[in-house]
């Protein structure tokens, strides 16, 4: 299995242009990476191939000089096209095997873990992280399990030495508690596409998840 090169997975933006209101996708990703968001997953299931690529270009173009990843939800061949640096998969989506051979050695693969009895073959698969999906319900996604809970996060967090990702109900008023459950990082939708400021918004999650990895004094 190969080792990819680190990755910061401490506030992941998952987009929504509907939740961005009259701002472009674009203005709000690079307000947010202002704030602290340390990885970008393009998730806009309702854009043609060709609409995906072209947004997606313009997102890499914005994040590679930061130097933040982008990633593109579902879409193998998106990724491909956009030249991203890798993918995230749901458990109905490509298997994580055959997006490996596509994407290659050095592509970041996420993958959605929505039950505990998922992990065991999960763990014999070349991902890099999952994402724990999700945490509490969520109206921006709804076509997943009845959620983790945060019980259910720490039990996932005893169970595998991969990173985690929690999503789902997130904002800056439980970032801590997820944090604290285990969670290597939290992925929030509308917290930063939605919000008045996503620059604010975002430096305000990203503030309380380095709190919660301070070392006790």
């Amino acid at each position: 299995m190969t080792q990819r090169p680190g990755f910061d997975l401490s506030l992941y933006l998952v987009t929504d242009r509907k939740l961005c209101g009259e701002r472009s996708l674009a203005d709000v990703v690079g307000l947010a990476v202002q704030g602290g968001v340390s990885l970008v997953q393009l998730r806009e299931k309702s854009l043609s191939f060709r609409d995906m690529v072209a947004l997606g270009r313009a997102l890499k173009a914005l994040l590679a000089p930061h130097g933040v990843p982008l990633i593109i939800n579902d879409r193998v061949d998106v990724a491909l096209a956009v030249e991203a640096d890798g993918a995230h998969l749901g458990q109905s989506d490509m298997p994580a095997e055959l997006a490996r051979q596509l994407l290659g050695p050095a592509a970041l693969i996420g993958l959605s873990l929505e039950r505990l009895d998922q992990l065991s073959e999960a763990e014999g698969l070349d991902v890099d992280y999952y994402g724990v999906s999700p945490i509490h319900a969520t109206p921006t996604k709804t076509d997943t399990g009845p959620g983790w809970g945060l019980d259910g996060l720490h039990s996932l967090r005893a169970a595998t030495a991969r990173p985690l990702v929690g999503i789902g109900g997130i904002d800056v008023s439980n970032a801590a508690q997820v944090i604290r459950a285990g969670a290597n990082g939290v992925a929030v939708v509308s917290a930063i596409c939605a919000a008045p400021d996503p620059e604010a918004a975002s430096r305000a999650l990203f503030q309380a998840v380095r709190n919660e990895r301070a070392p006790a004094r």
